[in-house]
């Protein structure tokens, strides 16, 4: 049987991350997230759910989230589910929490969420359209800024039955 374990959350954080080393020197910190959901209860008044969840980030992905998130922080979280198990007094105890695969900070530069300084230092990236920016860090490399959506590219000319009109529809 087949199976698949994959979570995307979008949420804001509960706490200041906290970044810890293992005895092999790779960084670890557990966020603490709060995901909300409104909807409409059976007499029609909205109802506002919060839903909180555990997440802890290995390597650059906890660097990343010490560096850049605080609380309140708006962040979107890519990974898999694990349930932790231990016993403590005789008693068993267990969790279940998501392991971070990939992390996106999600709001602007402008925004509250998040320490160290002036994040708009340190590159030549031209300004984002709008003043937007989503980034995106993965255990892979080095960070990435990523436009929420990517300009469309249209040919100018030459387009059979186009008309002359730019509406690509």
């Amino acid at each position: 049987m087949a199976s698949f374990n994959r979570v995307i959350l979008l949420g804001n954080l509960t706490r200041d991350p906290e970044l810890r080393h293992i005895q092999s020197g790779t960084a670890v910190t557990d966020l603490g997230l709060a995901v909300n959901e409104k909807r409409k209860g059976p007499n029609g008044d909205w109802i506002e759910e919060v839903t909180f969840v555990d997440v802890t980030a290995w390597a650059r992905n906890a660097e990343i989230a010490s560096e850049y998130l605080t609380k309140g922080s708006p962040v979107l979280i890519e990974g898999r589910l694990k349930l932790d198990t231990w016993e403590k007094d005789g008693q068993k105890h267990s969790k279940l929490k998501v392991v971070c695969d990939q992390l996106r900070l999600v709001g602007s530069r402008g925004s509250s969420g998040g320490s160290g300084g002036d994040r708009s230092q340190g590159g030549s990236r031209p300004a984002q359209r709008g003043g937007g920016v989503s980034q995106q860090y993965n255990q892979s490399g080095p960070p990435d800024y990523v436009d929420d959506m990517p300009p469309r590219e249209m040919s100018g000319g030459g387009g059979g039955d186009s008309g002359g009109d730019d509406i690509p529809f």
